[in-house]
């Protein structure tokens, strides 16, 4: 798997929700902050986006595609001046308003959701996005993001059979065709960040062989071989590129794949710890609960998860 599918799988929880809605104006909407990623598409007609906070409204056109990667609260409306009305999720898990949006104006048709992420475990690729991702519908820019926006709005406009199922394998694909557009355009002329690190071949290759093969036994030299580069310039660039040294980041995914096991299977905690780059269980378990502040085996009861 590579290094953004796994950033995202990591943070996971659950499946992505979502509502579709035609307003009329006037109307607006607050959407309070959450743990996840939230998101608008804006099927027909336009509306604006209320970052909240001070920040300037972003105008949105038909298959305008913007991400607030870190749950802040905003608003979308007709207008900026629109007063906004609170969304919230029933315990049925339906959306509704506390208010109403049919007004007598221009129509707008909007996907708005969200995708439940945890920020205990939060990949420093998603930390480092900016606040708001704006992705205009402009003609030839991102193919694979239209394509996928066009086939979202047409099943939802239109659902047919096996719409149930299809539904969220198409929103988990909008939010790596937003998540790998964005990378794309940071990394034009960036030399740091996880955008600049995937896109530079040898830090790619670093990341991808720790994600792929966390229980070898890594050393910063090794892992420079992985890059074609020598020990010191490899553990100089890596740090100055993705953030923090090479064997503090392969700690940290290798703890945080532990974590996944853990949740995922029953497999005993030396299957778990060998899988994860641990020669020991003793081992895994003293870093484990220096890194999660619990044990392995109460971290597992604690999600549900029975021991093996």
């Amino acid at each position: 798997m590579d290094v953004l599918s796994e950033a995202i799988t990591a943070m996971r929880r659950g499946r992505p929700e979502s509502f579709l809605s035609t307003a009329s104006a006037p109307w607006g909407l607050r959407f309070a902050a959450r743990d996840g990623v939230a998101f608008h598409m804006v099927l027909r007609g336009s509306c604006w986006l209320l970052p909240g906070e001070g920040g300037a409204p972003v105008a949105l056109g038909p298959g305008d595609v913007v991400l607030r990667p870190h749950g802040t609260e905003h608003g979308i409306a007709d207008d900026p001046a629109t007063p906004l009305t609170d969304i919230f999720q029933q315990p049925d898990g339906q959306w509704a308003v506390n208010g109403e949006l049919d007004g007598t104006g221009a129509t707008t048709r909007i996907l708005c959701g969200a995708y439940r992420l945890s920020r205990n475990r939060q990949h420093p690729l998603l930390s480092g996005l900016p606040d708001l991702i704006h992705l205009p519908a402009d003609i030839g820019a991102h193919p694979e993001l239209r394509a996928a926006v066009d086939l979202l709005g047409r099943e939802l406009e239109r659902p047919g059979p096996g719409s149930d199922a299809l539904l969220p394998a198409l929103l988990d694909t909008l939010l790596l065709y937003v998540m790998r557009a964005c990378l794309n355009d940071q990394a034009a002329g960036a030399s740091t960040g996880w955008a600049a690190a995937l896109a530079d071949p040898a830090m790619s290759a670093a990341l991808h062989a720790i994600h792929d093969r966390p229980a070898d036994p890594w050393t910063v030299e090794s892992l420079g071989s992985e890059a074609g580069l020598s020990r010191a310039v490899f553990a100089q660039r890596f740090t100055a590129t993705v953030g923090q040294p090479p064997m503090a980041y392969l700690t940290w995914w290798r703890l945080t794949r532990a974590g996944q096991l853990l949740t995922q299977s029953d497999a005993p905690l030396r299957s778990v710890a060998r899988e994860c780059g641990y020669s020991s269980e003793f081992t895994f378990v003293r870093a484990f609960t220096r890194e999660y502040g619990t044990s392995p085996g109460r971290y597992r009861r604690a999600q549900g998860t029975p021991a093996a």
